[in-house]
């Protein structure tokens, strides 16, 4: 055997992986996503009722860092056609879209059902298929009834009721031609970020108290949309359905905050995993105890987490057939020192319920939104934290991409992102054994993004706001994702012309 084979054979047996030479496996899926309220537009149009958002935007736009709104945003209520096309000039295996829920329920209940929306979203999916792309069908994206929120939205155990009235229509309308459903997008960002920055919320800052509701009522409305499926639909349709968390990697600052970093996960996203994909059901137990002792030091009669009954955790258990996966930033965890302060609301910078102060290593490069450090490797590290907690769960990455200014096509530091993180990608596929079958860029297209309206761009296609008919251009991130889908190989080629000394 030649020296040089000899050196290959080393390389596997000590786990030294050349991504370079790794391939997805067969099966592995590719897609882009998007959500409705930041591309669809049409806001009024055709029986659509206001939302959340856009109360926000109407109403207090000073929360918009450019003041801007999604009243037309891409207007993919009209362009469609345009989003399907370039869906397929990608070559995407899926494409994630949101269902507006005031578009299709204008009251917020099933007792009318738009039909203007359910024809757009009829149209939608039947022109995914007829292109060979498989719709990926996300029930809430933010976007609730403003009517819903007004009787107290996701604070209310109601919308447990509502949401799972509202998915039954959804299955029902859609359920033979959407195989793969996601119930809600990053909980952690409604209920975490939600009731702790003003500039987030639908008009309630309930920290201690709101946030806590509101991921009891989330974990429960999505469990019961699955049991619903599970119990009704899954005979007949054939499908599946899961949740889409946003995972940050916590990196303990020294070896003397590994427990408290133990502490971050599970209050980031184990509240809003373990009661379904753990064995034993219910609350992470740590950070259970964490708050229901803070509660009472504070005076509380009982912990601000609302307990479980026994019927509910066993409605919440095992209800799931994936999960979701959101990746994009990372920070470093440490305790709070003696002469330091938490004034900052924000759960970028603190997290309150633990002492804990949040930051980012100098080394990391920051994207054009103000939250957004870039770190692969923590990207493999959740990914194996997953498997870990939850054993061999199939994972399905439902987000991530780069945020960017401008209008700049050669977009270098975006397609640097997506390889090295599908690098992350294939070392915890080959190295770690994670079962990982699909992967979603965010996003297909440029849109409204939040708080920071059109002044950051994570589009693959650039979209020219000021063009009536919002034409979408692709960047050359697009085209180094069209070639990943072709070749199965996430490096660069040498015929791009997209080759810097960074790369």
């Amino acid at each position: 055997m030649s020296p040089w084979r000899l050196f290959a054979v080393w390389l596997l047996a000590e786990g030294a992986w050349c991504a370079s030479e790794l391939k997805f496996p067969p099966g592995f899926k590719f897609g882009a996503a998007t959500s409705a309220y930041q591309i669809e537009g049409a806001w009024n149009a055709s029986g659509k009722s206001p939302s959340t958002w856009d109360t926000i935007t109407h109403t207090r736009p000073h929360h918009i860092i450019d003041q801007s709104s999604g009243d037309i945003a891409c207007d993919s209520y009209n362009q469609w056609k345009e989003d399907i096309k370039i869906a397929s000039d990608l070559g995407l295996d899926f494409y994630r879209f949101s269902i507006s829920w005031p578009r299709l329920l204008p009251t917020g209940f099933p007792d009318a059902i738009n039909e203007d929306g359910r024809r757009y979203y009829d149209n939608l999916i039947n022109g995914l298929l007829e292109m060979g792309i498989e719709p990926m069908v996300t029930m809430y994206h933010w976007d609730l009834p403003q009517r819903l929120q007004n009787l107290g939205g996701w604070a209310n155990p109601k919308v447990v009721e509502w949401f799972e009235d509202y998915a039954r229509v959804l299955y029902k309308l859609y359920g033979d031609r959407v195989k793969t459903w996601i119930t809600i997008n990053e909980p952690f960002s409604m209920c975490t970020l939600g009731y702790a920055m003003v500039a987030f919320s639908a008009g309630v800052t309930d920290q201690d108290v709101g946030t806590y509701l509101c991921i009891k009522n989330v974990v429960m409305a999505h469990s019961k949309a699955w049991r619903l499926y599970d119990r009704d639909f899954r005979n007949k349709f054939g499908g599946r359905v899961g949740i889409a968390n946003q995972l940050f990697y916590l990196k303990p600052a020294t070896k003397e905050d590994e427990e408290i970093a133990s502490l971050g996960h599970e209050f980031f996203y184990g509240l809003y995993s373990h009661p379904m994909y753990s064995k034993e059901g219910g609350w992470p137990a740590g950070i259970e105890r964490v708050i229901e002792q803070n509660s009472k030091k504070a005076g509380f009669a009982r912990s601000r987490l609302p307990p479980f009954t026994d019927e509910e955790k066993e409605i919440a258990r095992g209800a799931y057939d994936f999960y979701g996966f959101n990746y994009y930033s990372s920070r470093i965890i440490r305790r709070r020192g003696d002469e330091e302060d938490l004034l900052a609301r924000s759960p970028f910078k603190n997290i309150r319920e633990l002492n804990a102060i949040l930051e980012v290593d100098p080394t990391w490069k920051k994207s054009s939104s103000f939250w957004f450090y870039v770190y692969p490797p923590g990207m493999r590290k959740l990914l194996s934290w997953v498997k870990d907690q939850y054993g061999d769960v199939e994972i399905v990455i439902t987000e991530n991409g780069y945020s960017s200014t401008g209008t700049e096509l050669n977009d270098i530091d975006r397609i640097k992102y997506y390889r090295d993180h599908l690098e992350q990608v294939l070392l915890a596929i080959h190295k770690d054994k994670v079962n990982i079958t699909g992967y979603t860029a965010w996003s297909l297209i440029d849109n409204f993004e939040w708080n920071e309206g059109y002044s950051t761009k994570f589009g693959l296609y650039e979209v020219n706001f000021n063009d009536p008919k919002r034409t979408r251009t692709a960047r050359d991130s697009a085209k180094y994702y069209k070639n990943v889908i072709k070749t199965n190989d996430i490096e660069i080629p040498k015929s791009f012309n997209i080759i810097s000394d960074e790369l």
